[in-house]
């Protein structure tokens, strides 16, 4: 299983904002700042997020992106979900629409591998939250953004 670009940087920039924000607004250009992301792609990540139900957002000079759910409510799998992204190890045992179901389905040993690996990836990422992945930052030495608005964490 390989992540895309926009999985990987939609965990990073939500990330960066339940590290960041302290639950205020977050503009795109400080997440693309922090983060090494390109603003336009930030955006494409942030519309998905938002029609997802995971990040609101409010428009003006003191507007921006932030979180719907506390950081500890919002894991790693909504975020990769969020991006139309499948966390299936391999694709055979899978039926969609462009898929037909696979004929070796019923005869092949490996399929019970990948499904068993699929679910464990899956209750892993559910499971690892947003908090979760702040704890680790601080626990890491990573530091918070400075600033005025800005609290220092827990």
């Amino acid at each position: 299983m390989r992540l895309s670009t926009k999985s990987r940087y939609g965990v990073r920039a939500l990330f960066d904002i339940a590290y960041h924000s302290q639950g205020h607004p977050t503009q795109i250009k400080e997440i693309s700042r922090r983060e090494g992301i390109t603003p336009r792609y930030l955006e494409q990540i942030f519309q998905k997020l938002k029609k997802a139900g995971i990040v609101k957002s409010i428009r003006g000079p003191k507007g921006g992106y932030y979180l719907s759910r506390t950081p500890e409510e919002i894991v790693v799998g909504d975020i990769i979900r969020a991006m139309d992204e499948s966390i299936e190890p391999v694709h055979c045992g899978r039926t969609t629409r462009a898929r037909k179901k696979c004929r070796r389905e019923s005869k092949c040993p490996a399929q019970v591998v990948w499904r068993e690996a699929g679910q464990r990836l899956r209750e892993y990422l559910d499971s690892t939250s947003l908090g979760t992945m702040c704890k680790t930052a601080r626990e890491m030495g990573i530091g918070n953004a400075s600033g005025s608005r800005f609290l220092d964490p827990l």
